[in-house]
Protein backbone atom coordinates (compact mmCIF):
# COMPACT_ATOMS: atom_id res chain seq x y z
CA UNK A 1 0.00 0.00 0.00
CA UNK A 2 1.61 3.52 -1.00
CA UNK A 3 1.66 6.38 1.47
CA UNK A 4 -1.69 8.16 0.43
CA UNK A 5 -3.48 4.84 -0.15
CA UNK A 6 -2.19 4.08 3.73
CA UNK A 7 -3.03 7.92 4.85
CA UNK A 8 -6.69 7.42 3.45
CA UNK A 9 -6.94 4.04 5.19
CA UNK A 10 -6.23 5.07 8.12
CA UNK A 11 -8.56 8.47 7.73
CA UNK A 12 -11.17 5.95 7.43
CA UNK A 13 -10.51 3.56 9.89
CA UNK A 14 -9.93 6.06 12.44
CA UNK A 15 -13.22 7.84 11.80
CA UNK A 16 -15.94 5.18 11.37
CA UNK A 17 -14.08 2.36 13.73
CA UNK A 18 -15.79 -0.93 12.33
CA UNK A 19 -18.58 0.24 9.90
CA UNK A 20 -16.25 -0.02 7.62
CA UNK A 21 -13.83 -2.25 6.31
CA UNK A 22 -10.73 -1.64 4.47
CA UNK A 23 -10.63 -3.28 1.05
CA UNK A 24 -7.64 -3.56 -1.13
CA UNK A 25 -6.58 -1.27 -3.74
CA UNK A 26 -7.64 -1.69 -7.50
CA UNK A 27 -5.88 1.05 -10.21
CA UNK A 28 -4.91 3.34 -7.31
CA UNK A 29 -8.28 3.01 -6.07
CA UNK A 30 -8.86 2.02 -2.37
CA UNK A 31 -12.01 -0.09 -1.51
CA UNK A 32 -13.97 0.10 1.37
CA UNK A 33 -17.09 -2.07 2.47
CA UNK A 34 -20.02 -0.61 4.26
CA UNK A 35 -22.93 -2.31 6.06
CA UNK A 36 -26.55 -1.20 4.55
CA UNK A 37 -27.35 0.54 8.19
CA UNK A 38 -24.53 2.38 7.99
CA UNK A 39 -24.80 3.55 4.04
CA UNK A 40 -26.12 6.46 4.63
CA UNK A 41 -24.03 7.98 7.62
CA UNK A 42 -20.70 7.01 6.08
CA UNK A 43 -21.67 8.19 2.87
CA UNK A 44 -22.70 11.43 4.61
CA UNK A 45 -19.71 12.23 6.25
CA UNK A 46 -17.54 11.06 3.21
CA UNK A 47 -18.78 14.21 1.62
CA UNK A 48 -19.22 16.78 4.44
CA UNK A 49 -16.11 16.20 6.41
CA UNK A 50 -13.06 18.21 5.50
CA UNK A 51 -10.68 15.31 5.35
CA UNK A 52 -12.28 13.17 3.01
CA UNK A 53 -14.62 15.77 0.57
CA UNK A 54 -15.91 13.41 -1.64
CA UNK A 55 -18.53 15.70 -3.43
CA UNK A 56 -18.86 14.27 -6.31
CA UNK A 57 -20.53 10.58 -7.20
CA UNK A 58 -18.74 9.24 -10.75
CA UNK A 59 -20.44 6.06 -10.80
CA UNK A 60 -22.93 3.53 -9.02
CA UNK A 61 -23.30 -0.31 -10.17
CA UNK A 62 -25.40 -3.23 -8.92
CA UNK A 63 -22.93 -6.64 -9.08
CA UNK A 64 -23.91 -10.01 -8.96
CA UNK A 65 -21.47 -12.44 -7.59
CA UNK A 66 -23.50 -15.68 -8.41
CA UNK A 67 -20.32 -16.91 -10.38
CA UNK A 68 -17.55 -14.16 -9.78
CA UNK A 69 -14.38 -15.58 -11.12
CA UNK A 70 -15.67 -18.44 -12.94
CA UNK A 71 -15.24 -20.20 -15.89
CA UNK A 72 -17.82 -22.49 -17.80
CA UNK A 73 -15.23 -23.48 -20.56
CA UNK A 74 -13.72 -27.11 -19.60
CA UNK A 75 -9.86 -25.66 -20.97
CA UNK A 76 -8.44 -29.32 -20.20
CA UNK A 77 -10.66 -32.28 -21.42
CA UNK A 78 -13.18 -31.47 -24.22
CA UNK A 79 -14.44 -33.11 -27.30
CA UNK A 80 -13.77 -31.83 -30.76
CA UNK A 81 -17.48 -31.69 -31.89
CA UNK A 82 -20.92 -30.13 -30.60
CA UNK A 83 -21.43 -26.31 -29.94
CA UNK A 84 -20.88 -27.01 -26.16
CA UNK A 85 -18.07 -28.97 -26.33
CA UNK A 86 -16.13 -26.99 -24.15
CA UNK A 87 -18.61 -26.31 -21.67
CA UNK A 88 -18.74 -27.84 -18.16
CA UNK A 89 -22.63 -26.90 -17.53
CA UNK A 90 -22.45 -25.46 -14.34
CA UNK A 91 -22.36 -21.47 -15.48
CA UNK A 92 -24.82 -19.28 -13.52
CA UNK A 93 -28.57 -20.08 -14.44
CA UNK A 94 -27.79 -23.89 -13.94
CA UNK A 95 -27.69 -23.28 -9.82
CA UNK A 96 -28.69 -20.67 -7.28
CA UNK A 97 -26.46 -18.92 -4.58
CA UNK A 98 -26.97 -21.79 -1.90
CA UNK A 99 -26.17 -24.53 -4.34
CA UNK A 100 -22.98 -22.43 -5.94
CA UNK A 101 -20.03 -24.71 -7.35
CA UNK A 102 -17.18 -22.71 -5.64
CA UNK A 103 -17.82 -21.66 -1.71
CA UNK A 104 -16.55 -17.60 -1.88
CA UNK A 105 -16.29 -15.60 0.96
CA UNK A 106 -18.70 -13.25 0.28
CA UNK A 107 -21.46 -12.22 2.71
CA UNK A 108 -24.52 -11.82 0.07
CA UNK A 109 -24.98 -12.43 -3.38
CA UNK A 110 -25.68 -8.44 -4.37
CA UNK A 111 -23.60 -5.38 -3.94
CA UNK A 112 -24.19 -2.22 -5.02
CA UNK A 113 -20.63 -0.48 -5.89
CA UNK A 114 -19.86 3.51 -5.86
CA UNK A 115 -17.24 5.41 -7.22
CA UNK A 116 -16.22 8.74 -5.62
CA UNK A 117 -14.27 11.78 -6.53
CA UNK A 118 -12.62 14.44 -4.49
CA UNK A 119 -12.00 17.61 -6.67
CA UNK A 120 -10.68 19.51 -3.64
CA UNK A 121 -8.13 16.50 -2.12
CA UNK A 122 -7.68 15.22 -5.78
CA UNK A 123 -8.82 11.87 -4.69
CA UNK A 124 -10.25 8.91 -5.54
CA UNK A 125 -12.96 5.70 -3.30
CA UNK A 126 -14.61 2.91 -4.11
CA UNK A 127 -17.72 1.90 -1.50
CA UNK A 128 -19.35 -1.58 -1.74
CA UNK A 129 -22.69 -2.44 0.45
CA UNK A 130 -23.82 -5.66 -0.12
CA UNK A 131 -28.09 -6.11 0.14
CA UNK A 132 -28.87 -7.71 3.63
CA UNK A 133 -30.72 -10.26 2.39
CA UNK A 134 -31.00 -12.12 -1.29
CA UNK A 135 -34.56 -12.24 -1.18
CA UNK A 136 -35.84 -8.89 -0.64
CA UNK A 137 -32.20 -6.53 -2.20
CA UNK A 138 -33.09 -3.29 -0.05
CA UNK A 139 -30.19 -0.56 -0.08
CA UNK A 140 -30.69 2.87 0.88
CA UNK A 141 -30.82 5.28 -1.48
CA UNK A 142 -28.26 8.39 -1.90
CA UNK A 143 -30.00 10.40 -4.21
CA UNK A 144 -30.53 12.80 -1.31
CA UNK A 145 -26.55 12.72 -0.67
CA UNK A 146 -25.59 12.88 -4.55
CA UNK A 147 -28.06 13.64 -6.87
CA UNK A 148 -26.19 11.95 -9.62
CA UNK A 149 -27.13 8.62 -8.05
CA UNK A 150 -30.21 9.13 -9.31
CA UNK A 151 -30.42 7.05 -12.67
CA UNK A 152 -27.65 5.46 -11.71
CA UNK A 153 -29.75 3.47 -9.05
CA UNK A 154 -32.80 3.35 -11.24
CA UNK A 155 -30.21 1.64 -13.78
CA UNK A 156 -29.73 -1.17 -11.16
CA UNK A 157 -32.93 -1.51 -9.84
CA UNK A 158 -34.02 -2.10 -13.52
CA UNK A 159 -31.12 -4.51 -14.30
CA UNK A 160 -30.35 -5.98 -10.65
CA UNK A 161 -33.76 -5.81 -8.88
CA UNK A 162 -32.10 -4.04 -6.09
CA UNK A 163 -34.53 -1.54 -4.56
CA UNK A 164 -33.10 1.55 -3.12
CA UNK A 165 -35.22 2.89 -0.09
CA UNK A 166 -35.93 6.61 -0.35
CA UNK A 167 -35.32 7.08 -3.67
CA UNK A 168 -37.73 9.69 -5.45
CA UNK A 169 -39.01 8.30 -8.68
CA UNK A 170 -37.90 4.37 -8.70
CA UNK A 171 -38.85 2.86 -11.64
CA UNK A 172 -37.52 1.47 -15.18
CA UNK A 173 -35.13 3.35 -17.24
CA UNK A 174 -34.31 0.55 -19.49
CA UNK A 175 -36.63 -2.30 -20.30
CA UNK A 176 -40.31 -1.77 -20.60
CA UNK A 177 -42.39 -1.26 -18.17
CA UNK A 178 -44.26 -4.70 -18.34
CA UNK A 179 -40.53 -6.47 -18.32
CA UNK A 180 -40.52 -9.42 -16.30
CA UNK A 181 -37.46 -10.13 -14.59
CA UNK A 182 -34.13 -8.30 -14.72
CA UNK A 183 -31.89 -8.83 -17.19
CA UNK A 184 -28.54 -8.57 -15.60
CA UNK A 185 -29.37 -11.40 -12.72
CA UNK A 186 -27.63 -14.03 -14.28
CA UNK A 187 -30.43 -16.80 -13.73
CA UNK A 188 -32.43 -14.69 -16.17
CA UNK A 189 -33.24 -16.81 -19.13
CA UNK A 190 -31.60 -16.13 -22.57
CA UNK A 191 -34.25 -16.75 -24.63
CA UNK A 192 -36.39 -14.42 -22.68
CA UNK A 193 -40.11 -15.78 -20.99
CA UNK A 194 -42.35 -14.99 -23.72
CA UNK A 195 -42.70 -13.81 -27.55
CA UNK A 196 -44.26 -10.83 -28.55
CA UNK A 197 -45.76 -10.13 -32.07
CA UNK A 198 -48.30 -8.16 -34.32
CA UNK A 199 -51.46 -9.89 -34.64
CA UNK A 200 -52.87 -8.67 -37.97
CA UNK A 201 -56.22 -10.21 -37.66
CA UNK A 202 -56.76 -9.45 -34.11
CA UNK A 203 -55.10 -5.47 -34.65
CA UNK A 204 -53.05 -5.80 -31.46
CA UNK A 205 -50.15 -7.15 -29.87
CA UNK A 206 -50.16 -10.78 -29.29
CA UNK A 207 -47.99 -12.44 -26.20
CA UNK A 208 -47.16 -16.21 -26.20
CA UNK A 209 -44.85 -18.87 -25.52
CA UNK A 210 -41.13 -18.48 -26.18
CA UNK A 211 -40.80 -21.01 -29.71
CA UNK A 212 -37.14 -21.13 -29.93
CA UNK A 213 -35.23 -24.09 -28.35
CA UNK A 214 -32.57 -22.55 -25.28
CA UNK A 215 -28.48 -22.92 -26.12
CA UNK A 216 -25.61 -22.16 -24.04
CA UNK A 217 -24.09 -19.22 -23.95
CA UNK A 218 -20.94 -19.25 -22.35
CA UNK A 219 -18.06 -16.05 -22.58
CA UNK A 220 -15.49 -16.38 -25.31
CA UNK A 221 -12.12 -17.50 -23.31
CA UNK A 222 -8.67 -17.39 -24.47
CA UNK A 223 -6.89 -20.42 -24.11
CA UNK A 224 -2.71 -21.08 -24.73
CA UNK A 225 -3.21 -23.94 -26.48
CA UNK A 226 -1.86 -25.47 -29.52
CA UNK A 227 -4.61 -22.92 -32.03
CA UNK A 228 -2.62 -20.14 -31.37
CA UNK A 229 0.76 -21.17 -31.30
CA UNK A 230 0.93 -22.55 -34.75
CA UNK A 231 3.58 -20.38 -35.97
CA UNK A 232 5.97 -21.53 -32.77
CA UNK A 233 5.04 -25.01 -33.71
CA UNK A 234 5.57 -24.96 -37.14
CA UNK A 235 9.26 -23.52 -36.93
CA UNK A 236 9.91 -26.05 -34.53
CA UNK A 237 8.63 -28.98 -36.40
CA UNK A 238 10.44 -27.08 -39.34
CA UNK A 239 14.10 -26.62 -36.65
CA UNK A 240 13.87 -30.33 -35.73
CA UNK A 241 13.70 -31.93 -39.17
CA UNK A 242 16.92 -29.74 -40.40
CA UNK A 243 18.30 -31.05 -37.71
CA UNK A 244 18.00 -34.76 -38.15
CA UNK A 245 18.76 -34.15 -42.10
CA UNK A 246 21.80 -32.36 -41.20
CA UNK A 247 22.70 -35.51 -39.15
CA UNK A 248 21.72 -37.77 -41.79
CA UNK A 249 24.00 -36.54 -44.39
CA UNK A 250 26.75 -36.37 -41.24
CA UNK A 251 26.25 -39.69 -41.49
CA UNK A 252 26.50 -40.65 -44.70
CA UNK A 253 29.62 -38.72 -45.77
CA UNK A 254 31.23 -40.66 -42.73
CA UNK A 255 30.02 -43.63 -43.91
CA UNK A 256 31.23 -43.21 -47.43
Amino acid sequence: MSEPEKAISELLTGRFGERVAIGNTLKGILTIEVEAHSWLEVCRALRDDEDFHFEQLTDLCGVDYLSYGQSEWDTSDASTDGFGRGVEGLGPGRFNWAERPEAKDLKQRFAVVVHLLSFKKNRRLRLRCFAPDEGMLIVPSLVEIWSSANWYEREAFDLFGIVFEGHPDLRRIMTDHGFTGHPFRKDFPLIGNVEVRYDSQKKRLVYEPVGIEPRVGVPRVLRNDSRYNSDDLDLAADSAAEEIAAKETTSGEQEN
